[in-house]
């Protein structure tokens, strides 16, 4: 997928990290900012915007949930990846010094994130705000003289912000994995390698990772049964992880990502899964980072 003049949608305000990942995964694309993550795989589902770009996880923080979630229950298809390096700048108005600041916004992950800082500072008080670049277009838009905002360089350049102290992160191996999504125009649940093969014309060229997930019958030995597919085949697991399933209390799907694409031993993993769990979705499958 070309990336000039293409729509895509992220969640949060232009110069954030998703629209930094955005620009990274697709040159020249015209980035559609949402308020929030629902609306990004409406526009998806939508079809008004081509892709979107999410941020999945965290290397410090973990799995963004929501996002999870919306995979399973939304009809699209990851593309693609890409792990963009987290540096988190302090960053105010033209003229606003450091030794003037009372308080700093950002989002609360990333303020969490920047503890040190905090250490050190201890008259500056860490205020949780919606968005890091919208913390930087808040304090530079109302010109605010003892406030600064905790986000990229991109949200610096793209609001006119001064950047008052650089690299702020607690952990400088702080890195986001971000998912390239397009409409995947079939079922949202399959049960059998049939659904690789429904999305075969969305399947980039060297894809080498497949993102699933599943649920597991209610019978003793059947995640282990469901995991053998894998291990039967030597078929690498690089992730899994189980998240409670939304209106199902106590029920749960389990996400898995493996190194395969598309070939012969991944098809049959999937079709046996299929054979042993509930139900099966492949979320992706797609060149590794």
């Amino acid at each position: 997928m070309k990336g000039a003049a293409i729509k895509v949608a992220i969640q949060g305000e232009l110069g954030s990290f998703s629209h930094e990942a955005a620009e990274h995964m697709l040159p020249r694309c015209r980035v559609v900012p949402c308020a929030h993550s629902a609306e990004v795989f409406d526009r998806v589902e939508g079809g008004s915007v081509s892709a979107a770009v999410i941020p999945i996880e965290n290397s410090l923080a973990g799995t963004v949930a929501e996002h999870a979630d919306l995979l399973v229950t939304r009809d699209v298809f990851i593309q693609g990846e890409f792990r963009l390096r987290i540096v988190h700048n302090v960053i105010a108005a033209p003229g606003v010094k450091l030794g003037a600041l009372r308080k700093v916004l950002s989002h609360p992950v990333a303020l969490d994130q920047c503890r040190d800082f905090f250490r050190h500072h201890p008259r500056i008080e860490p205020v949780p705000f919606y968005d890091t670049a919208g913390s930087v277009k808040h304090v530079v838009a109302h010109r605010i003289q003892d406030a600064a905002g905790i986000a990229g360089r991109h949200a610096a350049r793209e609001y006119s912000g001064k950047i008052l102290q650089a690299g702020i992160e607690d952990d400088k191996r702080n890195f986001t994995r971000f998912l390239l999504i397009r409409k995947a125009g079939g079922a949202r649940e399959k049960r059998s390698a049939a659904s690789a093969r429904s999305h075969q014309r969305l399947i980039s060229r060297g894809a080498n990772k497949t993102s699933i997930a599943f649920k597991v019958k209610n019978l003793p030995g059947a995640l282990f049964k469901s995991l053998s597919v894998f291990a039967l085949r030597d078929i690498s697991l690089s992730k899994i992880e189980s998240r409670p399933m939304r209106g199902r209390p106590w029920e749960y799907v389990f996400y898995v990502d493996f190194l395969r694409g598309d070939d012969e031993p991944a098809r049959n993993a999937l079709r046996h899964l299929g054979e042993v769990a509930e139900f099966v979705k492949v979320l992706g499958i797609y060149p590794a980072a």
